[in-house]
């Protein structure tokens, strides 16, 4: 089985690999635990939350030690990122599909770029 892999392609061009070990939470229960419990994630790890369709989404960091970067995606664009502290943050956006990375890993992703899951 290849490894599945978020490449980020910004709207000016070009392509950069966000996470190299990505995890699918699919089932009800593997969303609602999330990063919860963890005491940490690697750089280069990323969670993705894919969903029926696209609605308004929302993300907690209760039992949450350490920030994350969150990006919420439509038909693979980007339409909010945000910072959320470890703890206490709390974040929503429009989505079909949220991803949970590192923090810092979304720095250079904007509304409007494509982020792909690839093999």
């Amino acid at each position: 089985m290849a490894a599945v892999r978020l490449v980020h392609r910004p709207e000016s061009g070009g392509e950069t690999v966000l996470a190299s070990d990505v995890d699918v939470a699919r089932s009800t229960l593997e969303q609602a635990r999330g990063l919860m419990f963890r005491r940490s994630i690697p750089d280069d790890y990323g969670l993705v939350f894919p969903f029926d369709e696209a609605d308004t989404q929302w993300l907690h960091m209760l039992f949450v030690p350490f920030a994350i970067d969150a990006v919420w995606l439509a038909d693979g664009e980007v339409t909010a990122t945000k910072r959320l502290a470890p703890f206490v943050g709390l974040g929503r956006g429009r989505a079909d599909t949220v991803v949970e990375l590192p923090a810092g890993a979304a720095e250079s992703v904007a509304v409007g770029d494509e982020l792909r899951l690839v093999e």
